[in-house]
């Protein structure tokens, strides 16, 4: 089945000739087809403008210039990113569709240079808010793996379309956890890097907490996806140069020896039982493979507070344009969290800064014994889509059952999740793997090893 090809899968059939960009293209727009009305994956989709892309696509493979490892990739782009041609309405009602729609977001431009054919536009909660995707623009998006429940969020859009094998990959974005919720509630993969990484333009309203990762079915294909983002981009005052190697390289290398400090709870969560016992299972198994595996706990409280000035300041800032009369047209919970923002002061926010410099502090402390920490990604599994949070939960919070994400915002480290297993139900798990900043190759490499020498990756969910 062309849709459940990686895209390294993709490139090699591209390149022997048994498979071309215009059939993968069709097989994912197929797939869109037949299963969107069910899953809400897609705010836009753009038949005509893919099919032209896929037909330059493989009349460049065919003359043996293809433009590299993308070229003729089916990606989907989240609807917070810029996109030349096609509006970013971002789930809101407040965004005008009528444009003018002239510019790439940086990752977008990069991908589109690379020759990556573009389908279109994936749902996201209104302005990114929140850890699940629904909206008011746009309705509720379900999960693959059961579509009773949400794909987490905001890149809910994003990992309910790779996971049903709409696309090869996606662009997310992760402010708090956004790609790294959905990967794990979905069974993908998706990689928040190193803050500045992968250039950014508009910035984030949330400031130096926003990042733009990939979402892709294995750690290869975020690997290579990586690559093309992150490019240099001079519309981001932060961005980092070009990495002058391949996130590719290396992979195969292994974990033999790789210091593994592996934290159950990292001292103040509770964990669904089934969670933590994948978990567990799947440090146990990066021991076998060769990493020296230890228990151990960075030693740091709940952030929470400090994150959620930083969140509910930047929504703030976010809204400040808008009147009271739009105002209202909002998600209810969205506007509750820019009121509590507007209510946060300025000694507040340095306040908040403070403690983002103290974290990273402890785990540059922390990185100094440990290559990597290995988490579960969350705690919990996918609950009832159109949900804030699963019945009974005692806050209406997201940040209230994503423990394990927003603190790696706040260090802007590099943090990547795959999948380590499933519920009796049915619904994946995924393990969190966390190394210091400009490490990603070394999250990649480990989730790789874990990867390869496992089988949750290759499940399929039963659409």
């Amino acid at each position: 089945m062309l849709g459940r090809l990686t895209a390294a899968e993709l490139v090699r059939g591209y390149r022997s000739g048994e498979i071309s960009p215009v059939e993968a293209t069709k097989a994912a727009l197929a797939t869109i087809a037949a299963h969107d009305h069910t899953l809400n994956a897609f705010v836009l989709v753009d038949e005509p403008s893919a099919l032209r892309a896929a037909d330059a696509s493989q009349r460049r493979w065919a003359a043996g210039t293809p433009l590299g490892s993308a070229d003729g990739v089916p990606t989907a782009i989240k609807d917070l990113e810029l996109t030349r041609g096609w509006p970013t309405l971002r789930g809101s009602h407040l965004a005008g569709a009528a444009g003018p729609w002239e510019e790439d977001a940086p990752s977008v431009a990069r991908l589109r240079e690379a020759g990556a054919v573009l389908l279109g536009k994936t749902a996201t909660p209104e302005f990114g808010w929140k850890g699940v995707t629904d909206s008011p623009r746009f309705g509720v998006t379900t999960n693959p793996w059961d579509t009773a429940r949400t794909p987490g969020g905001s890149s809910g859009g994003s990992a309910a379309a790779v996971a049903a094998g709409m696309c090869a990959w996606a662009v997310g974005t992760d402010g708090g956890g956004s790609v790294r919720i959905p990967a794990s509630f979905t069974g993908t993969v998706a990689l928040k890097p190193t803050g500045s990484l992968v250039p950014m333009y508009p910035p984030g309203a949330s400031g130096l907490l926003s990042h733009r990762g990939p979402m892709t079915r294995s750690v290869r294909d975020a690997a290579a996806m990586l690559d093309v983002m992150a490019r240099f981009d001079g519309r981001d005052w932060t961005a980092l140069p070009t990495p002058p190697d391949s996130f590719t390289s290396g992979l195969e290398n292994g974990v033999k020896g790789l210091r593994v400090g592996f934290s159950r709870d990292l001292g103040f969560v509770r964990n669904d039982p089934e969670v933590e016992a994948a978990v567990v299972a799947a440090a146990g198994a990066l021991g076998e493979l060769g990493a020296v595996v230890e228990e151990a706990d960075p030693g740091f409280a709940d952030p929470v507070e400090p994150f959620c000035v930083l969140w509910f300041s930047g929504i703030a800032a976010a809204l400040r344009k808008f009147s009271e009369a739009d105002l209202d047209r909002l998600d209810p919970g969205l506007r509750e969290c820019g009121e509590r923002g507007r209510a946060m002061s300025a000694a507040d926010h340095v306040d908040a800064m403070a403690a983002c410099a103290d974290l990273g502090l402890r785990m540059a402390r922390f990185h100094e014994r440990y290559d990597v920490l290995v988490t579960p990604t969350m705690p919990i599994t996918a609950f009832e889509a159109g949900q804030n949070c699963p019945d009974g939960w005692p806050s209406p919070l997201w940040t209230s059952w994503t423990p394990y994400t927003y603190p790696f915002n706040m260090t802007r480290q590099p943090a990547l999740s795959v999948p380590c297993g499933f519920t009796r139900a049915g619904l994946p798990i995924g393990l969190q793997i966390v190394a210091a900043r400009h490490q990603d190759a070394t999250v990649l490499r480990a989730g790789h090893a874990y990867e390869t020498a496992t089988d949750w990756s290759d499940l399929a969910p039963p659409l």
